[in-house]
């Protein structure tokens, strides 16, 4: 049974809408080989001739061919790949042309409703700027091939390869905006984690770094006086325990991503770690001058600055100087490390004092190093 040769033919084959996943995504695209069946009646009246048969088997497998081409374009878009590689989309292509081509052939006008589905596959599969001249061109050949073949008028069919690949390249642009859209999110969730894993080896070298270091420098007064003070280096060794149990303490909260220290706690921590290392320690009494929104970095300011000088300074003296708008940790030695360095611990010092409009500032006093952190 013919089509009508004014019969516009619109489908849109195999395209399922943005929302539709699962086991419904390949029923939709089933739906439209609905307009296979014009070229399949078409072989069936003809079903006692040689070329009755090769329409139905060209047709059925068209169908096949093409459903096959869509299921497999449609896993890629779920993997995020916009434009399949032509190594597998050539060959699909070629096979449905090629089998277009035998059931035009075999059971004429009705035939060219393979073109529509050609043309959509087009455009799933190539760019835009590939596949719109194919298009084109398609719609060209379909109306040559109907005047030549006397079936009259093909603007229809012409029509219907047109607005079908419009309507598949509508749909795929907001497929490939989804896609954009998923990478960006996961480029955003990617470099989330980079910065967490940041902050938090940040964190750790700021927590571990003081309280090894100090712990370090007990446990090697506690050796010496093994020999010399039993009951002194009792007293360190017990020392050595509530520290370790304070850092085990501080890695546990890092890990659940509290970053909260207090000042007053600080300066107790640093007086204790410079009586250990004999550093004679000259640290404020009060911190009501500082501003609660300072009060979190002047506390990194004064452990990073005193586990830098117990570390490094070969200092006899120490002292943290605390202001409404500064905080300084100063020392008499001669080696403190210096940020050109590379210290990871004053870059987070940085990081930290830059996000309240804050600033660090190191100086060499000669004898001796400076560390402050000043927001103007």
């Amino acid at each position: 049974m013919p089509v009508s040769k004014t019969e516009p033919v619109t489908p849109v084959p195999g395209v399922s809408t943005p929302g539709s996943t699962g086991r419904m995504g390949p029923l939709f695209a089933a739906i439209w080989l609905f307009f296979l069946l014009n070229p399949l009646l078409e072989g069936w009246q003809h079903r006692d001739e040689a070329r009755g048969l090769l329409g139905i088997a060209s047709t059925l497998a068209f169908a096949g061919a093409y459903m096959s081409l869509w299921v497999r374009a449609r896993a890629d878009r779920q993997r995020l790949v916009d434009t399949p590689p032509l190594s597998w989309s050539l060959p699909y292509l070629g096979v449905l042309v090629g089998l277009a081509a035998v059931t035009i052939a075999s059971v004429g006008e009705p035939g060219l409703a393979c073109v529509v589905y050609v043309s959509v596959a087009c455009v799933m599969v190539f760019p835009f700027r590939v596949a719109a001249p194919i298009a084109v061109g398609l719609v060209v050949g379909t109306i040559a091939l109907g005047a030549r073949e006397d079936w009259g008028s093909q603007v229809g069919t012409a029509f219907g390869i047109m607005a079908a690949s419009v309507a598949v390249f509508g749909m795929r642009a907001v497929m490939t905006r989804n896609i954009d859209l998923v990478n960006a999110q996961l480029e955003n969730a990617r470099l989330a984690v980079d910065n967490e894993r940041t902050r938090f080896a940040r964190d750790l070298h700021d927590i571990l770094g003081h309280s090894l270091t100090v712990i370090t420098v007990k446990a090697e007064l506690a050796q010496k006086l093994l020999d010399v003070d039993l009951d002194r280096a009792r007293t360190e060794l017990a020392d050595l325990e509530r520290l370790s149990r304070d850092a085990l303490h501080d890695v546990r909260r890092a890990v659940e991503g509290y970053r909260d220290i207090t000042l007053p706690g600080e300066l107790v921590r640093a007086r204790v770690a410079l009586r250990a290392a004999e550093i004679e320690a000259e640290l404020p009494n009060s911190t009501d001058d500082v501003p609660t929104e300072l009060r979190e970095l002047f506390a990194w300011t004064v452990r990073e600055g005193v586990t830098n000088v117990i570390r490094h300074s070969g200092a006899r003296r120490c002292e943290v100087v605390l202001t409404p708008t500064s905080a300084e940790v100063r020392d008499d030695g001669s080696a403190t490390a210096s940020p050109e360095q590379g210290g990871s611990g004053l870059a987070g010092l940085r990081e930290r004092a830059a996000e309240v409009g804050a600033s660090v500032v190191t100086r060499d006093l000669s004898p001796g190093f400076s560390l402050s952190v000043v927001r103007p």
